[in-house]
């Protein structure tokens, strides 16, 4: 029969494996993907936002701007898709950092210091924010605002995560005074622009793409008021996924030129 002494050293031993094989486990990194290990594996992995914009289901279809790219990159690559909802950014970076997905397929500004983390694709569209509030017929006869200057002391409400507060800090800076922001978690862009058709809240900051949709079916909203400059936008992979990179280039080359991109885009921001 072993002696206590014995045994309670053979559970520190234990012990201590188990807590250096754990913390091992911690910092080491997943085996990185490039185009050789996902064309291997015949499945690419993109996250992007359940809404118009991104993904979404309309009756019995799958439907969503950057999820007809997707499926069209698909039968060019032979890839198969395995696509996830994600509305926060935040989280689709920590997603694409743990290799849990390949690619980040949204309207992403690309700005000098979101590139030192990240390679993005050939520009996907030009975007800009814009102010969505109601129109005059809505809003007891009260013109929209069209000067940055009156937005001073307004409180503007966007999504979690949106590039658009980084703009709304530096508009305070330009008119010198302070804009009210409220980030909703809880809330897409086109769940805000519905409040403000609604009256529910008087402003929100969203893209114009959305924005422009949304007046379609939102006769009540103005989007005519400019918050932000014209701004490349494009999608997000690893830094080291620089043959994926190049593969999407030039997936999405094939679509520009053989006029699938233009249909695309026509059907969800041009109606």
């Amino acid at each position: 029969m072993k002696s206590p002494k014995l045994i309670f050293l053979y559970i520190f031993l234990l012990s201590a494996v188990i807590i250096t094989m754990m913390t091992m486990h911690k910092y080491i990194r997943p085996e990185l993907r490039d185009y050789k290990e996902i064309k291997a594996e015949g499945i690419l992995r993109i996250v992007t936002e359940y809404n118009q914009s991104g993904y979404y289901v309309s009756g019995d279809t799958i439907e969503g701007f950057q999820y007809e790219l997707c499926r069209t990159i698909s039968k060019i690559s032979g890839l198969e898709l395995q696509i996830s909802p994600e509305m926060s950014l935040a989280e689709s970076f920590k997603g694409l950092e743990d290799n849990k997905y390949d690619i980040i397929a949204r309207n992403i500004p690309v700005t000098s210091k979101i590139r030192e983390k990240y390679l993005f694709t050939d520009p996907v569209v030009l975007n800009k924010q814009v102010l969505v509030q109601r129109t005059a017929e809505a809003n007891n006869s009260i013109p929209p605002i069209r000067n940055q200057l009156d937005l001073a002391k307004k409180t503007l409400y966007i999504p979690g995560d949106s590039p658009a507060l980084l703009r709304i800090g530096n508009l305070q800076h330009e008119i010198g005074d302070t804009i009210y922001v409220v980030e909703e978690n809880r809330y897409s862009s086109e769940q805000l622009i519905i409040m403000v058709a609604k009256g529910d809240i008087d402003y929100a900051v969203c893209d114009l793409q959305i924005a422009t949709v949304s007046r379609n079916i939102l006769p009540e909203i103005d989007v005519d008021t400019d918050i932000s400059f014209t701004q490349l936008q494009s999608w997000a992979v690893r830094k080291e996924s620089t043959a994926l990179l190049d593969s999407l280039n030039y997936w999405f080359r094939i679509i520009r030129d053989n006029g699938t991109y233009d249909n695309i885009y026509k059907r969800y921001y041009k109606s």
